[in-house]
């Protein structure tokens, strides 16, 4: 067996890990680029979501290199992402790729199917199986706040390409290693680089929260890399969706008892929705509004185009930014945008919130951090 996943930020690295330490061998997709969106654009239904498409491209370059097995969550509710594993699954089929599925269902609802699954192992697998996942998920938190510290590190330091050459060395050593004790042994290698790295404190620096559809929030190949781009711009970055925090809110023993920051989200949204939604709506709406309470500067939400709940939550968030006062951008994505308006307009907006920023303090300039 030999199992591959798509490429969701981060979620790779903890993934790998456990998939590794459980003796299985790991083909990790090619980093995302446009030959894997043209592939997965290519054979996929032309409405369909972003995701889906990328996703098709990440399975065939897998599978091209030895893949035989594909992992992806699952989910209920009105979202397309809950047909995702039989629409792909299908597509790969018809194109004569002999490939199997395992989903991984959250734990909601009273729904059991993974642990059905766990309880026909015996008692070694059981205990390697669970050792494996403890490890994956504390490398998954790791690897999250590796990330928000090179934000912060972009943000704040002057040799800003020096952060870039330190997170691309890291992804590459990390995509040529193997097993838990080595990617975490990387892990706290850079992130003793990037505390090396020398902070300009009087920076005029902006805090912006992103918000909107999970995989468009963080993977950088769909959003191009927006973290990066405001990190040169002296934003800094925060965003509550993560590979760790989908683990803690859906698939972790604490999804039994709520996790207290998705029913933070979830309380601050109950003004708007007195009900499911689908995908990250509700959270979006919730974290935006946590966001404005927290006085950031702005807000900039991002979503594949066509995406239902997403579309949802941008009709409310006009209401939020009047309430609280916060400017909100929205960006939409697919397979034909463009970088150079994209930047267009991520410049722009940062603009706009430095100008409001000077008229906020009377024209004198307060940096916060």
């Amino acid at each position: 067996m030999k199992i591959t996943f798509p490429h969701m930020g981060n979620a790779y690295i903890g993934a790998k890990s456990i998939i590794e330490d459980c003796g299985i061998d790991v083909i990790v997709p090619p980093k995302c680029s446009k030959k894997t969106l043209e592939l997965g654009t290519k054979y996929s239904p032309e409405t369909i979501c972003l995701p889906l498409k990328i996703n098709i491209g990440n399975y065939i370059e897998s599978i091209k290199k030895g893949a035989d097995t594909i992992i992806i969550a699952g989910c209920k509710g009105p979202c397309r992402f809950g047909l995702y594993s039989i629409i792909e699954e299908e597509i790969l089929r018809d194109l004569g790729y002999d490939v199997k599925f395992l989903v991984i269902d959250a734990f909601e609802n009273g729904d059991d199917g993974l642990l059905n699954q766990f309880g026909k192992l015996n008692a070694k697998q059981k205990f390697n199986i669970l050792i494996s996942f403890i490890k994956g998920k504390k490398i998954m938190t790791m690897a999250d706040k590796l990330t928000a510290l090179s934000n912060r590190k972009r943000a704040y330091t002057n040799d800003k390409r020096e952060i870039d050459k330190i997170m691309d060395d890291y992804r590459d050593q990390i995509y040529h290693s193997k097993g838990s004790d080595k990617i975490m042994e990387i892990i706290k290698k850079t992130n003793k680089r990037l505390l090396n790295i020398k902070e300009d404190n009087t920076k005029n620096i902006l805090e912006i929260g992103i918000v909107g559809e999970i995989y468009a929030v963080i993977e950088p190949f769909v959003n191009l890399e927006i973290e990066r781009k405001l990190g040169y711009l002296d934003v800094l970055v925060h965003r509550y969706l993560s590979p760790s925090a989908w683990i803690e809110n859906h698939v972790s023993i604490k999804t039994l008892f709520g996790s207290s920051l998705e029913k933070k989200m979830l309380k601050e949204a109950s003004k708007y929705f007195k009900t499911i939604v689908g995908g990250h709506c509700r959270e979006t709406v919730g974290s935006s509004i946590m966001y404005a309470k927290k006085k950031y500067d702005g807000i900039i939400q991002i979503y594949p185009f066509g995406c239902m709940p997403e579309i949802v939550a941008a009709s409310v968030l006009p209401s939020i930014s009047k309430e609280y006062n916060i400017p909100i951008m929205t960006l939409i994505v697919d397979e034909m945008s463009g970088e150079a308006g994209y930047i267009t307009r991520i410049e722009a907006f940062v603009d706009l919130l430095r100008k409001r920023k000077e008229q906020v303090n009377n024209g004198k300039i307060v940096s916060r951090s």
